[in-house]
């Protein structure tokens, strides 16, 4: 999912065919849905659908307002369910193909005079790992990179192996242009998030990332 939702925690509440089909049912109705239409579409009670349709919004797969269709009535207008607008995609281990894409049409749409395409590539992804980095400034980096679907480990030694490449499969098709956003990514991430005394280092290994942190101790 798009957003910050967990998708694993998304589908856990899937796994209660009420919430199934109330979700089925908001998503075809194609406009917001009362508690009463939610209830009265699966045949159960509107206490418990409103308790199952709540469920579905605090994990990221339905959102609510106060609305509705049809003529207003007295009083507080009824609470409504519609879909998100974000995606909920699954991946283990975890991919970031929507981040490299985003990395991608950027560095297409942003190219500077002089720049060839993997250039414009590689400095959009350090941009954008700058961007990170001072987000994240007050973060511990090993937190961050497993936000980012790294799987970093500490190998001792002050060197952190990335186990995880969120670009994969693409990277294996492309290396020399995907491991160098990494990199540049990676690189960006910790100069500006406040990291001096680690570095990110291009090291390919066939199975993990083709990136590990070095770090000064």
């Amino acid at each position: 999912m798009t957003s910050g939702s967990d998708p694993i925690s998304a589908l856990a509440v899937l796994g209660d065919e009420s919430r199934r089909r109330l979700l089925d049912f908001v998503r075809r109705a194609r406009r917001p849905v009362t508690r009463e239409e939610a209830s009265a579409a699966i045949g159960i009670s509107r206490k418990l659908a409103a308790f199952h349709l709540d469920k579905l919004v605090a994990s990221g797969l339905l959102q609510s307002r106060h609305g509705g269709h049809g003529p207003r009535r007295v009083g507080r207008a009824p609470k409504v369910y519609e879909p998100t607008p974000h995606t909920l995609s699954l991946s283990l281990p975890p991919r970031r193909h929507e981040l490299l894409a985003s990395l991608l049409t950027e560095a297409l749409t942003a190219q500077k005079q002089g720049e060839n395409a993997q250039e414009a590539a590689l400095r959009v992804a350090g941009e954008r790992g700058e961007a990170v980095g001072t987000e994240a400034r007050a973060d511990d980096i090993v937190a961050t990179l497993e936000s980012l679907g790294f799987e970093p480990a500490d190998e001792g030694a002050g060197r952190t192996v990335l186990h995880n490449c969120p670009f994969h499969p693409v990277a294996a098709q492309a290396p020399d242009l995907i491991c160098g956003m990494n990199h540049a990514f990676l690189c960006g991430y910790l100069a500006a998030s406040g990291h001096p005394e680690t570095t990110a280092v291009l090291t390919p290994q066939p199975g993990i990332c083709c990136v590990e942190l070095h770090t000064d101790r």
